[in-house]
């Protein structure tokens, strides 16, 4: 466990900062700053603070091969996941959003499957469906989840969002053991940027500042610090020493840590469902990583 407590806590600040953005980002979308708009900024954004990082670190050299698979990872995990979800997530209700996304670590256990030939074993299983138990049962207290034709847009973009970083997971799992993180995501952010920005830039360019109060400002600088740079490096970080499956199964903590937090603020307040859920979701997540760990030492 010590070798990979690092790892862990990564992942686990990662969903903290996903829980965190639900509150501190929403009003963001569509009154002050179109979806698109803030795509740009979260790529462009990111990749510069990535390589400000990279200049506090040893360089390192990645070879050209690495390189092609880095450009079409960046499709995967930057251009497509980014603006899916953002795009999505605006045509659609929250709750929606958050039901299709238990799909993802559905989807990272058949591409293991099939990519890495990760064996599938009974605690694998029975972890992802404690964990999906949980995390539904605090979902269903939060909305109706109901897909028809005014969400049916905004559900579809949501779920390709899904399988489309479901397959950046898994693919970008050797690299991630190859080169140091911050290396990774460097590239992968200026290859997103360089598809993204000719999409982008005319709406960022004629997007109306002036409106902008402090508010919104701060949750912009926090969606791209936080919820983008920070997030994809702690992700990514547990990644190198993790399987993909258990760091796709840490998004199913997000509900849970969302409603501590809405409840520590008090726009919620703290059930026995909650607290149940909450354990349910641990085990899962423990059960997962138990036989993972126990495969590497065999």
């Amino acid at each position: 466990m010590n070798k990979h407590l690092n790892s862990h806590l990564a992942l686990l600040g990662a969903q903290i900062v996903y829980a965190l953005n639900y509150s501190i980002a929403k009003g963001l979308m569509p009154q002050f700053i179109s979806p698109t708009v803030l795509v740009f900024y979260r790529i462009v954004g990111a990749m510069f603070l990535f390589y400000a990082l990279s200049l506090f670190l040893p360089k390192e050299k990645v070879s050209k091969s690495d390189l092609k698979k880095m450009l079409w990872l960046s499709l995967f995990g930057v251009v497509i996941n980014q603006f899916f979800f953002i795009y999505g997530l605006s045509i659609t209700t929250p709750i929606n959003s958050s039901v299709i996304m238990i799909s993802n670590p559905i989807m990272v256990f058949v591409f293991t499957l099939i990519v890495l030939k990760e064996k599938l074993t009974i605690y694998k299983i029975l972890g992802l469906l404690l964990a999906i138990t949980g995390c539904y049962i605090i979902l269903s207290y939060k909305g109706n989840f109901e897909i028809g034709s005014d969400t049916i847009k905004g559900d579809l973009m949501t779920l390709i969002n899904a399988t489309s970083w479901a397959i950046f997971v898994v693919l970008a799992k050797p690299l991630m053991v190859k080169y140091h993180t911050v290396t990774v995501m460097k590239w992968l952010f200026l290859f997103g940027a360089i598809f993204y920005i000719p999409f982008g830039l005319n709406e960022t360019i004629n997007t109306n500042y002036l409106i902008f109060t402090p508010k919104a400002i701060f949750a912009l600088c926090f969606v791209v610090i936080a919820t983008t740079f920070l997030a994809y490096l702690l992700n990514l970080y547990g990644l190198k020493k993790l399987s993909p499956n258990v760091v796709s199964m840490y998004i199913y903590l997000q509900p849970f840590l969302a409603s501590t937090f809405a409840i520590i603020i008090g726009e919620d307040k703290l059930t026995l469902t909650k607290i149940v859920s909450g354990i349910i979701i641990i085990c899962g997540l423990y059960l997962v990583n138990l036989k993972t760990k126990q495969i590497k030492h065999d």
